[in-house]
């Protein structure tokens, strides 16, 4: 059985951010959470609404079909929504990064000041990750291959002409670098306070065309700017003409992917084993590819699923 998706209206979100607030572990017995983890057959996958995050709950729903489990997909485009309704077992799996997510929790945990937990550093990050999480009823699984981090592209022109690879190199190259970004760029520590810190590249500039957005990466295509800020599973890099430089002193989070559960409903080894599956098989060049073809193909995440997990032999192919 498909996996399939329900759009949900804005009232039956709002309606759902209401009725989970009482719904999950109460406060006094978070983090002495001790009942056998859950194995309910009828489980459904959350989705944050965006075609990276569509594709991988489509995977999920296949491999637990597989596995024996009925699945149904909810696309709820807000973590301030569908976090509380993970809690409460509405929403039972759900893709997520674990430094995002790290973060995330721990400024719901202590207040939006909080010290970030997430860093370069896989390990860490899991670790805290997994420490927030637990009192909440939620286990985050195994990490993969597959990382959507921050990534800063050039022109293949400018790197060839310069012999440019990492970052690291184009600090030392000495250029001026206009950079293509957001707003919050000249201020976010993985962003230009960061680039001149740790690679001691020359930002001459923001140009605030967005992240990754097609009017940044045409500025850098065109020569406008230098760089742009984007994403390591960016598909769209080559019809630009671009190519990532490699965080090689390791600037960026560690922001792979990691599936997260609703212990009580399926935090058992059924769920866990079916997901495990995609953790030796799913690289971040693959989910660029994926991601291309939705956007760019404009084919169906379903089907574009189905087609990548049949190729790994993670599905019959008839």
């Amino acid at each position: 059985m498909r996996g399939f998706r329900i759009r949900v209206a804005v009232a039956g979100l709002l309606l759902l951010a209401v009725t989970t607030c009482t719904t999950g572990p109460s406060l006094e017995h978070r983090g002495e959470i001790t009942a056998p983890p859950g194995d309910s057959r009828h489980l459904t996958i959350g989705s944050a609404g965006f075609t990276e995050s569509d594709l991988l709950a489509q995977m999920y729903a296949l491999l637990l079909n597989r596995a024996g489990y009925h699945t149904r997909i909810l696309s709820v485009t807000n973590r301030e929504i569908y976090e509380p309704a993970l809690e409460s077992g509405q929403i039972d799996v759900v893709p997520e990064y674990a430094a995002t997510f790290a973060d995330w929790l721990n400024a719901r945990a202590h207040g939006v000041g909080a010290k970030p937990v997430g860093s370069p550093d896989l390990a860490a990050t899991m670790r805290a990750l997994r420490a927030l999480a637990a009192p909440r009823g939620l286990t985050v699984l195994d990490p993969g291959r597959a990382v959507d981090q921050n990534a800063f592209a050039v022109a293949a022109s400018f790197a060839a002409k310069h012999r440019l690879r990492t970052l690291s190199d184009l600090g030392a190259s000495g250029l001026p670098v206009r950079l293509a970004a957001g707003d919050e760029c000249v201020e976010r520590p993985y962003c230009e306070p960061g680039l001149r810190k740790t690679y001691g590249i020359d930002i001459t500039g923001i140009d605030p065309k967005g992240v990754g957005t097609t009017p940044a990466k045409k500025a850098v295509q065109d020569g406008q700017d230098q760089m742009v800020l984007t994403t390591t599973t960016d598909a769209t890099l080559d019809q630009f003409g671009l190519v990532i430089l490699e965080d090689d002193r390791h600037l960026q989070n560690a922001d792979y992917i990691v599936p997260v559960v609703n212990r009580s409903r399926a935090g058992a080894t059924g769920v866990t084993g079916a997901l495990s599956k995609l953790n030796t098989v799913l690289t971040t060049k693959d989910l660029a590819s994926m991601n291309e073809q939705v956007d760019s193909w404009r084919r169906l995440p379903e089907d574009v699923a189905t087609a990548y997990l049949k190729s790994k032999g993670l599905i019959p192919s008839h």
